[in-house]
């Protein structure tokens, strides 16, 4: 599989478990993706449209009020109604619940109050009923969970000019989203819906004029004047209606949106131009939607209730500071202390102190994305796993690709360039990317997931080439070679070794006489037979040239262990050798074998791009020379001296001294027959009788020693080496050699 391949599949990997995890991950998601954006991103300009009237323990001080605020006199609130109506507020929001009904005088004065200003909107209580469902025999099958909106008591209620509830979850739930419109309450707008709604009407008359143009008949299902839905009260009904058009009629609205910029309507005032897009959208948006908050709690400009019950003068140093012209005013609980707050809700922004958010400024922060068409949106779940999906597949293939240091410091990269990415959708257009499965979850899998395949796949490289270099190389070498090829050239150590050199007879008339894959077939079953004594011994095959091979035996001083095992070797492969040549008829190669034992270097010799695991020496080049000498003694295995220096357990024969070709000291040479215990009789008189005639040989006796091979020869008359010296004395017999003579034997060719 190429590197390619692999890579796309490491990225598809990652993308496709990414995908698996999204569904788990969505609570994560926003408790700490989107908490870290807003962290990162930090406090946002609040729209000055909207001011918050905090009902708090202050104001309740200065007021000599009762400490609890809904133990407040209603007449303060008829009062700051009053005030605010003065000021020029657009729209007054009560977060506060009028459910029960206290002095008459109060309660009116601030029915009067709501009535006069045309544009309270009163919160509504939203509570969850269970009822039993049974079935015809009255046994309860099950149970009917019902939210029932408490409106205020109705003196407030009718004078209001809208009622909306504003319902969050308790601690420990983090709020970080509200409705828009409560599904299981009927669809009913919330505070922060109907606020904006009101505040718009400011370009009620622009809306209605769009949407005549773009559908009439549904134009013509809402009053053309917003002075009607004023004075009737109309404005809950107003929302649904519209929300209604826009839900059955999702074109509707693109179809607005597109004609304001075409038709350059509102060109001329682009507060109103952006108002009127606000409030398209808001009727666009689903059921819920997330909260962009503008920073920790008291963000948006909050004044004590006492201070917004004071008129104020437009000499006033802080008149910019307190104008309610034109805002949208929240009234409602709102504590800076954690020992203080009763309507404190758990919210990214909560303070290491303890602080929470309190409700009114929630409702706060609503309205304001509202006018913002700035609330967070969480990119859709195609686009979301989308994302997730090429993320992966960008991941995987580059972590695939590339080396580990490469890798980890892509990652991190990446991983920044997406983080900057996502924080700069998020600030600037409130878009909401995934944090937790691309940057805490896909990044480090598919670095380390890679990583371990990159292990694996090195692991089975690893034993793929110790497997393919173990049929040339020794397992050391192997180990070495996977590990690094760096020191290749210099990691030669001198050692002392015995070497054994094996050539076979009638190779060059074999390979004439067969075509080459028959050839092959035949000398790798040839090999065979020759390489498993070797192993079995514990030797190394060094090197394969033609019909040779050279095998050898190291150790880091001289050991008698290992040139015995070197002979043990040497008798097998010429057993070996034997069985190979009966099983077949004709093909056959006999095999001549050298051994000769001392210091050599072993290692790795060649330059460039090419090196070969050999032995390098004198020992190599000798052991060659006794294999060959093999061809003129008529013998299988020949050895030196230095090989069978205080070794027992062989039967040899001491053939002599012998100054072989190219060398220029004589080397003690003695024939390998078996073991002990294989040897016969005639064999060992054989050897006997040898000695006899090679002593002679030695002082020059001739005649002794003709004598003495004559005899060896009866014994075994085809004995090559009694044959050798035979001839060799015959000659010294005529022609006698020179009074210095050291009985040493001149080989002049190979």
């Amino acid at each position: 599989m190429s590197r390619l391949s692999k890579a796309l599949i490491a990225g598809l990997l990652i993308g496709l478990v990414g995908l698996i995890f999204v569904p788990f991950m969505q609570k994560m998601e926003e408790n700490i993706g989107l908490d870290l954006l807003f962290k990162q991103r930090g406090t946002k300009e609040v729209p000055s449209d909207v001011i918050i009237v905090s009902m708090n323990r202050l104001s309740a001080d200065h007021l000599n009020l009762p400490a609890k605020p809904d133990k407040w006199p209603r007449w303060v609130h008829a009062n700051l109604t009053e005030n605010l109506t003065k000021q020029g507020a657009a729209v007054i929001a009560f977060d506060v619940i009028f459910e029960e009904a206290r002095s008459p005088e109060y309660d009116n004065l601030f029915a009067k109050a709501i009535r006069n200003a045309k544009n309270v909107v009163l919160g509504e209580c939203l509570r969850k009923e269970t009822a039993p469902l049974t079935d015809q025999q009255g046994r309860q099958t099950g149970e009917l969970h019902i939210e029932k909106l408490l409106p205020p008591i109705p003196s407030l209620a009718e004078s209001a000019v809208a009622l909306a509830p504003f319902p969050l979850p308790k601690v420990p739930a983090k709020v970080s989203q509200y409705w828009t419109f409560k599904t299981g309450a009927g669809d009913t707008p919330t505070l922060p819906v109907v606020v904006f709604q009101i505040f718009a009407l400011n370009v009620y008359d622009e809306f209605i004029q769009l949407l005549d143009k773009i559908s009439p008949s549904q134009a013509e299902s809402l009053p053309h004047k917003k002075d009607t839905i004023i004075t009737t009260g109309g404005v809950e009904n107003l929302i649904r209606t519209l929300r209604g058009i826009f839900d059955n009629h999702p074109l509707i609205a693109e179809k607005m949106l597109e004609e304001i910029e075409k038709s350059g309507m509102l060109s001329d005032d682009l507060k109103k131009k952006k108002l009127l897009v606000s409030l398209i959208k808001m009727y666009q948006s689903p059921d819920t939607l997330h909260l962009n908050f503008y920073g920790p709690p008291g963000k948006i400009t909050t004044l004590p209730y006492y201070q917004a019950l004071k008129p104020q003068e437009k000499s006033t140093a802080n008149q910019m500071q307190f104008d309610f012209k034109g805002k949208a005013v929240f009234v409602g609980l709102s504590e800076p202390s954690m020992t203080e707050q009763r309507d404190g809700f758990y919210t990214t922004f909560t303070q290491p102190s303890g602080v929470d958010m309190n409700g009114v400024e929630i409702a706060a922060t609503a309205f304001s994305n509202l006018l913002e068409d700035m609330p967070v949106r969480h990119i859709s779940l195609f686009t979301h796993l989308t994302f997730v999906l090429l993320w992966g597949l960008l991941l995987g293939i580059f972590c695939r690709l590339f080396s580990t240091v490469i890798t980890l410091g892509g990652v991190i990269c990446l991983s920044v360039l997406y983080f900057s990415f996502a924080q700069y959708q998020f600030r600037n257009s409130g878009i909401w990317y995934p944090l937790v499965v691309p940057l805490f979850f896909q990044a480090p899998l598919a670095f380390f997931g890679t990583v371990l395949w990159k292990y694996f796949d090195t692991s089975k490289e690893r034993q793929n080439i110790r497997r393919a270099f173990g049929y040339y190389l020794p397992d050391k070498v192997v180990d070495q070679l996977t590990k690094s090829t760096a020191d290749i050239g210099s990691s030669g150590q001198i050692v002392y070794g015995t070497c054994l050199w094996t050539d076979a007879e009638q190779y060059t008339s074999l390979s004439e006489s067969m075509n080459p894959k028959e050839f092959s077939s035949f000398m790798n079953r040839y090999f065979e037979a020759v390489f498993e004594p070797v192993k079995r011994y514990g030797g190394i095959v060094s090197n394969v040239v033609g019909d040779s091979m050279l095998a050898i035996w190291a150790t880091t001083s001289p050991d008698s262990e290992l040139r015995k095992q070197g002979c043990l070797a040497a008798l097998d492969i010429a057993r070996a050798v034997h069985q190979f040549n009966q099983s077949s008829d004709k093909l056959k190669l006999p095999t001549r074998i050298g051994l000769h034992s001392g210091q050599l270097l072993l290692g790795n010799v060649g330059a460039f791009d090419h090196y070969e695991y050999r032995p390098v020496g004198d020992i190599v080049n000798t052991s060659t020379r006794l294999e060959n000498l093999n061809k003129y003694l008529g013998t299988r295995i020949l050895v030196s001296e230095e090989v069978l220096h205080q070794l027992d357990g062989f039967l040899t024969r001491e053939l002599g001294e012998f100054l072989l070709v190219g060398k220029s000291n004589p080397i003690l040479v003695h024939e390998l027959i078996c073991r002990i215990e294989d040897s016969s009789e005639q064999q060992k008189r054989l050897c006997a009788i040898f000695k006899e005639a090679l002593s002679a040989y030695k002082r020059k006796s001739w005649e002794e020693a003709i004598e003495k091979l004559h005899e060896s020869l009866q014994i075994d008359k085809e004995d090559r080496p009694s044959l050798f010296y035979l001839e060799l004395c015959e000659k010294y017999r005529e022609n006698p050699p020179a009074e210095i003579w050291d009985g040493i034997v001149c080989m002049d060719k190979k």
